[in-house]
């Protein structure tokens, strides 16, 4: 499909009150159409992967537009350039996440950015960095989970930041941490204990708010589930591998 085309199909379905409804939840953008995100996803699908016309969609600066450029693009041809270029031009948390959750955390440099751009100053910037992490605790199934523990101090750091974006960017990536695994739980639990004790509303918040979460019984009970479905996968694997050396 070509740019032209799209461009079109958009217009084609604007939706000016939508617009309306998309800045009462921060969504502001001089350039909207009021697409609704199951219709961006289904255009998203219908085209397929496109790095060459994700590019395109970009530079257009509207922000159905830079949505279907984060859906469509290919993580392998995204370069570290490209990251720099789009994360500086983030104006929204929803541009910010789409981006995030749906092409730069499949990217080579995804750890990477996520350690970089928390420690930088810029409102949206500084969010993308907690919410790579946050979805990477998700996403990212072959990672192993020590990795995480690395961002867990960036997470302390961060949690004093009063901006209301970032601190709850920091929140999700601490609770996510935390949900992954058993092996992660008290960790994550420990640092949120430590954001509490801070002098910071921000920090109290975050702390609050992810520690209520974390130690709720349904959090809880699916981690011990969770982790009793894999020492069953394992043992299970054992016995093929042990029947299998038998033959």
């Amino acid at each position: 499909m070509k740019l032209l085309d799209v461009m079109q199909r958009l217009e084609s379905q604007a939706n000016p009150a939508n617009v309306e409804g998309m800045a009462r939840y921060g969504i502001v953008s001089k350039n909207a159409f009021g697409l609704t995100a199951p219709t961006l996803r289904a255009l998203a699908k219908e085209i397929g992967t496109d790095q060459k016309l994700s590019l395109q969609l970009w530079e257009t600066g509207a922000y159905e537009g830079r949505t279907l450029a984060a859906l469509i693009g290919d993580p392998d041809q995204v370069t570290v350039g490209q990251m720099e270029a789009w994360v500086r031009q983030f104006d929204s948390w929803a541009i910010c996440d789409t981006c995030c959750s749906n092409l730069f955390d499949r990217t080579p440099f995804a750890v990477r950015k996520a350690v970089e751009w928390s420690r930088r100053k810029e409102e949206y910037v500084k969010r993308a960095g907690y919410v790579m992490m946050a979805v990477l605790a998700v996403h990212d199934k072959k990672a192993e989970d020590k990795e995480f523990l690395r961002f867990l101090p960036l997470i302390g750091k961060g949690a004093m930041d009063e901006r209301n974006f970032v601190r709850k960017a920091v929140n999700w990536a601490l609770r996510q941490i935390g949900k992954r695994s058993l092996f992660l739980h008290p960790h994550a639990v420990k640092t949120a204990e430590e954001i509490r004790r801070m002098d910071s509303g921000a920090a109290k918040w975050v702390a609050s708010d992810a520690l209520r979460e974390l130690k709720s019984p349904a959090v809880l009970n699916r981690l011990k589930g969770k982790s009793g479905r894999s020492r069953v996968k394992g043992k299970e694997r054992a016995r093929t591998v042990g029947k299998r050396r038998e033959r």
